[in-house]
C-alpha cells in the first residue's frame, strides 16, 4: 500500500503520440489534511474513494489505499466533498517495459497545466526520460492534486 511517484511538468504534447489510452477524470476532497487526503473520484464512468497519508521526506513515497466504489455513490460523495473540483484528461503511456506515465491534462481553472506521474516499485528504480519530460516537480505541494483542488 506504499505509493512511490515522481512528477514531472511537460515540455510539449509529443505524449499524445505514445499514449495506449485516455481517461476523464473528476476529483474532489473530503479532506485535504495533508497527513490524511481522502478523494473521491470518477474515472470513465467509474467510482473511487482513495486515502492517502502524509509523503516521506523526499517526497516520493507514501501510503495509498484506493477502492472501487459504485458511480452512484460517488456521485453522492462529491455531494459531500470540499470546495474545489479537478477535472482533468489523463493519457496512459508505456515505457520500459513495465512501467508507464500518466500525463495530466488539467481542464478548467488549471488549463494549460499538464503533469507527468510515473509510479515506481521503489524510490531507486531508473526509467527511460521521454523527450517530453520537463522540470521535475516531484514532492513540491503545489502540484498535488489536493493542493491545486484548493488554489483560486
Amino acid at each position: 500500500m506504499k505509493e512511490t511517484e515522481r512528477k514531472f511538468l511537460v515540455n510539449n504534447e509529443d505524449y499524445k503520440l505514445e499514449a495506449i489510452a485516455i481517461l476523464h477524470i473528476v476529483q474532489a476532497y473530503l479532506n485535504r489534511d495533508p497527513d490524511r487526503t481522502v478523494r473521491i473520484r470518477i474515472q470513465n464512468g467509474q467510482g473511487y474513494l482513495t486515502i492517502k497519508g502524509p509523503s516521506n521526506p523526499s517526497g516520493l513515497s507514501r501510503f495509498e489505499w484506493e477502492k472501487e466504489i459504485s458511480l452512484e455513490d460517488a456521485k453522492a460523495l462529491l455531494e459531500l466533498a470540499e470546495p474545489g473540483i479537478i477535472e482533468k484528461v489523463r493519457y496512459i503511456i508505456p515505457i520500459d517495459n513495465h512501467l508507464k506515465f500518466e500525463v495530466d491534462e488539467f481542464l478548467g481553472e488549471h488549463a494549460g497545466l499538464t503533469i507527468a506521474e510515473i509510479e515506481l516499485p521503489d524510490e531507486n528504480t531508473i526509467f527511460t526520460k521521454p523527450q517530453w519530460l520537463g522540470k521535475e516537480v516531484t514532492g513540491q505541494k503545489e502540484y498535488y492534486n489536493a493542493w491545486l483542488s484548493r488554489a483560486k
